[in-house]
């Protein structure tokens, strides 16, 4: 049995950089090319990859999107990377969506998705958010592991995305409420 030796360390992304565009465009690549349906297709170009990057750390910078990574210690290559999604209605704003979860495919199961996502939750739970959600392709390697991490399956909607190869999938939605495990729900009052 092969055990990984290589250590990770998570950082809050606050400010962008050249460097961190650079490593978020080629994590993208290696997501796209191995066939991920992260919202891009086979023919993506560096442009797109680093406009969308820089879209998303101007949402950072107006503090409506969480930027976390994991980072390899030694070489300080990004090996994958979350967002929370923070700006939302005001009837929403306990809630938040996780979005964008990319783990380069040479670090694949060495656990570097279960850390971020523990990280995204707990920086959740200091937003005051009580409810989380996100959705991924059914029966991929990251709907086995949300299910693995507590995450509750809403259900699945056929042919909702496309592979990067022009392919239909499914799409399964999750949910994972922060504040009580026992999710208590309460009705409106009518009177």
């Amino acid at each position: 049995m092969f055990t990984s030796t290589i250590e990770f360390v998570i950082e809050e992304i606050k400010e962008p950089s050249d460097i961190l565009i650079t490593q978020l465009v080629d994590l993208t690549f290696n997501i796209v090319q191995g066939g991920a349906s992260i919202g891009f297709m086979d023919d993506l170009t560096v442009e797109q990859a680093s406009r969308f990057w820089t879209e998303v750390l101007d949402k950072v910078k107006q503090q409506k999107t969480v930027l976390i990574v994991a980072k390899n210690s030694v070489t300080n290559q990004i090996a994958g990377t979350v967002q929370l999604q923070i700006d939302l209605p005001s009837n929403q704003a306990h809630r938040a969506d996780v979005a964008k979860m990319l783990v380069h495919s040479d670090f694949r199961r060495m656990g570097i998705a279960q850390q971020l996502l523990q990280q995204i939750e707990k920086i959740a739970i200091d937003l005051n958010k009580t409810l989380m959600v996100l959705d991924t392709v059914t029966d991929s390697p990251a709907y086995f592991m949300y299910q693995k991490c507590g995450w509750t399956i809403v259900g699945d909607i056929p042919n909702y995305a496309l592979l990067p190869n022009g392919l239909p999938c499914s799409t399964t939605y999750f949910y994972k409420s922060l504040n009580n495990p026992a999710e208590k729900t309460s009705s409106p009052q009518i009177h």
